[in-house]
């Protein structure tokens, strides 16, 4: 007689490396209470950022997730609530901009849940916080890092007219498992956006961030890279994959630092201007240093085109 019983899911124990500091000290504490006062909201603490005690105790970052914090989908890597979302609320992009200047940030991410319940995917919200940070914030440098917004290019076009220092749009995981790994999402759409994101903003910098340990090969890895490139991807970020909870998918690998490390190289050798790699890394880890790499590399061609023209 066959067994009735559930597959018993194994799950593999974290490696040393994946011990986090923890630091609650006043800019921790500080910043904590600014969210909660302004009702904002913080991929940080919705998506359970393992890096959060770093960026908030140490560097004094945030990436303020808008459009609310209830997502249209559902994939099954990430801890962000998923449901129906509440109106939109007009007065949030001023809200992120006063934040941004009590704050004194350098550089800012700024990242939304999915809103597929819209017909221009929060769009105009998102350029308008550009706008608004802009506008009081007028050093601090902006990355955006919005959902493929339906694949729609208009939708696409409003948030690139606002002219980001940085477009970061995630593709997640490899091809083969991204069915399974993103809701509603698709691999070649993700790439399609990249690739208009550059057609439409030349000079702006392109960037996208990978998650290892869902079961890929080393193989579909370096054709994520390969992929990326083709559509003028600049920036790249590697990180591990870490499980939410137990309902989310299970971890299949624990990549090592060695082997990040060896995925960094062969990244920058496919020229990429940056990559992050290790098994922290998240997509706006460290987004202040991405964001001065890409703005040296875009000098160095100025000045090789200047020569170029000289000659």
């Amino acid at each position: 007689m066959t067994s009735c019983k559930p597959t018993k899911v194994e799950h593999i124990r974290k490696p040393d490396w994946l011990k986090i500091k923890l630091n609650t000290n006043d800019d921790y504490k500080g910043l904590k209470k600014l969210m909660r006062e302004k009702n904002l909201h913080t991929v940080c603490e919705e998506a359970r950022c393992p890096n959060i005690h770093e960026c908030w105790g140490e560097r004094r970052t945030a990436t303020f997730m808008i459009l609310g914090a209830v997502c249209t989908r559902a994939c099954r890597f990430c801890a962000v609530k998923t449901g129906l979302p509440n109106e939109l609320d007009t007065a949030e992009p001023e809200r992120v901009a006063d934040s941004v200047e009590i704050m004194n940030l350098k550089h800012v991410v700024v990242t939304a849940v999915a809103r597929d319940d819209l017909k221009d995917g929060g769009a105009e919200v998102f350029a308008e916080t550009v706008r608004a940070i802009r506008r009081k914030n007028p050093f601090t440098s902006i990355e955006v890092l919005p959902s493929d917004m339906g694949g729609i290019e208009e939708n696409l076009r409003i948030l690139m007219d606002t002219k980001p220092d940085i477009l970061n749009h995630n593709i997640e995981t490899v091809k083969r498992l991204t069915p399974r790994v993103r809701a509603r999402a698709k691999y070649d759409r993700s790439l399609e956006f990249l690739r208009r994101a550059k057609e439409m903003q030349p000079e702006i910098p392109t960037k996208s961030s990978l998650m290892l340990g869902l079961g890929e090969t080393e193989e579909e890895i370096i054709e994520v890279m390969d992929d990326l490139r083709a559509n003028n991807v600049d920036i790249m970020t590697i990180g591990q994959y870490l499980q939410p909870s137990k309902k989310h998918l299970p971890v299949k690998k624990y990549y090592s630092p060695l082997e990040f490390g060896k995925l960094r190289k062969i990244a920058m050798s496919k020229g990429f201007s940056h990559c992050e790699a290790g098994p922290l890394v998240r997509s706006s880890y460290h987004a202040d240093e991405q964001v001065n790499a890409a703005a040296k590399q875009k000098q160095l061609l100025g000045e090789e085109k200047s020569a170029i023209a000289n000659n």
